[in-house]
């Protein structure tokens, strides 16, 4: 909105065009701090208003010592993902560039699976605790039909448009991947890409989501990451220097990932420990599928692993769980996963696994960043 308003007076010479404000990168730090004043702001209405529907979570686990280690969090309210996605909409809408076909797709993500997470949330926490008998949220096959329907539905999209109207952009269909940069998709390949990145970002970031601000402090680092790649690849002469796939018109993506971050940071201010609210599947599920939509946007799904290597880690940790568990009829890996709480049954206090998973996080984005370089 700002920048329309921005053009609008440039073109009617009530500006100069030179002014910081059409600046992407300044447009994006304003998306970051405003969004962390619009939660900190509106999260005590939000909170008060959770509580008076009385969606507290009761968090239970297959697991008696780590049900006692997390009985005090009884009642907390959850689905407080809806003010984490509420101000990614409004900061985005005011300083992004809303004309834009990649921020109108993200906005599409966020709100889709938001929705989705927001009735699975929903039915937990209301019909399931009110109604004996009744079932506890969505099924998971539910839950990865939507997901995958999304993904198909946005591979379509951004296959066919690839920036400024143009059909097809050669750069948008490249891998950007080591030893496969000159590897065109097929859309049928597309698509599965997109498919795989973006349900399994979701479900990955939903799985971290299970300590007091984990997930939260582990996605400011994972888009403030994204928000440098997304200008990056925006910006022609950058994208050439560093040997990325330059795609006209992804640097306003910077903004929504600004404002990804600006929304976490001040959800982190009511969901440090002790948390007075939690996100639910409505923030988890919605922030993990945005970052993995601009991931597939700029053709950085490699960085995505390296960069969001927590997130990798938890989904990974439950894989193994799995399936040892069942190819050895009963006998596990880790104590408890995902992985955190493993930690957590090793003695570390839950402040102790958060910040250090917080710092590994970090890491992983330093290391990931890094190899740009190496390419």
């Amino acid at each position: 909105m700002i920048l329309t308003i921005y053009r609008w007076m440039v073109n009617h010479g009530w500006a100069s065009n030179d002014l910081m404000f059409g600046a992407i990168i300044f447009r994006s730090a304003m998306a970051i701090l405003f969004s962390f004043l619009t939660v900190l702001l509106c999260g005590g209405r939000v909170i008060r208003w959770l509580i008076r529907q009385k969606v507290g979570d009761s968090p239970e686990f297959y697991n008696k010592t780590l049900n006692e280690l997390t009985k005090h969090k009884g009642n907390t309210p959850t689905m407080g993902g809806v003010m984490i996605v509420g101000a990614i909409l409004i900061n985005t809408l005011l300083f992004g560039d809303i004309m834009n076909f990649y921020v109108r797709m993200a906005m599409l993500c966020l709100v889709y699976l938001a929705g989705l997470g927001a009735v699975d949330d929903w039915l937990k926490l209301t019909q399931g605790r009110r109604t004996p008998g009744s079932r506890e949220g969505l099924y998971a096959w539910e839950k990865m039909l939507f997901q995958v329907g999304l993904g198909v539905l946005l591979a379509f999209f951004i296959y066919y448009h690839g920036g400024s109207g143009r059909l097809v952009e050669v750069q948008a269909h490249k891998l950007n991947w080591p030893f496969f940069r000159d590897l065109t998709l097929v859309p049928w390949l597309f698509a599965v890409v997109t498919v795989v990145v973006i349900t399994g970002t979701s479900n990955a970031v939903n799985l971290t989501d299970g300590m007091d601000g984990l997930a939260a402090g582990c996605m400011v680092v994972v888009s403030l990451s994204f928000m440098m790649l997304s200008y990056a690849t925006g910006k022609e002469d950058v994208a050439k220097q560093l040997h990325f796939n330059w795609i006209s018109h992804t640097g306003e993506l910077a903004v929504v990932c600004g404002a990804i971050a600006g929304a976490s940071l001040g959800f982190l201010w009511y969901n440090c420990n002790p948390a007075q609210v939690f996100m639910g599947d409505t923030g988890s599920l919605a922030l993990g599928g945005v970052i993995g939509y601009v991931a597939i946007v700029i053709r950085q799904e490699p960085m995505l692993l390296l960069v969001g290597g927590i997130f990798v880690l938890e989904a990974v940790s439950v894989m193994m769980q799995v399936s040892y568990f069942r190819m050895t009829g009963g006998k596990r890996i880790f104590l408890c996963s995902p992985i955190h709480h493993h930690f957590h049954l090793k003695g570390w206090s839950e402040q102790q696994v958060v910040v250090r998973f917080w710092l590994i996080s970090a890491l992983c984005a330093a290391f990931g960043l890094a190899t740009v370089k190496l390419r």
